[in-house]
């Protein structure tokens, strides 16, 4: 059984920082990009940051030069380092992997449960 289970979510002041984890696990094959999301109260989902298997890297307009996504692919663990954090930035965060199970099975994208992120005025 594949699971996708991020952790790192909590209450923060306008400013502040916090570090968001992902790691995937189970019978794996292969992972290609990772993705964190998120989706305010009212909005729909939206991509925040994507990293490649070879560490390539692709952030929204909203995030560039305060977030920062890493992974680590010995461990299947995707990272979100997001600093200087606006109250616009409140959301459930979800964490989705794309990856294949067996070698001759398509990729398919795994997501999360999500981690409430809140940022305080």
């Amino acid at each position: 059984q594949v699971q996708v289970v991020e952790s790192g979510g909590g209450l923060v002041q306008a400013g502040g920082s916090l570090r968001l984890s992902c790691a995937a696990s189970g019978s794996i094959f292969s992972i290609n990009a990772m993705h964190w999301f998120r989706q305010a109260p009212g909005k729909e989902r939206e991509l925040v940051a994507t990293i490649t298997s070879g560490g390539s890297t692709h952030y929204a307009d909203s995030v560039k030069g305060r977030f920062t996504i890493a992974r680590d692919n010995a461990k299947n663990t995707v990272y979100l380092q997001m600093n200087s954090l606006k109250p616009e930035d409140t959301a459930v965060y979800y964490c989705a992997a794309d990856m294949r199970i067996k070698s001759w099975d398509y990729e398919r994208r795994q997501w999360g449960q999500g981690t409430q992120v809140t940022v305080s005025s």
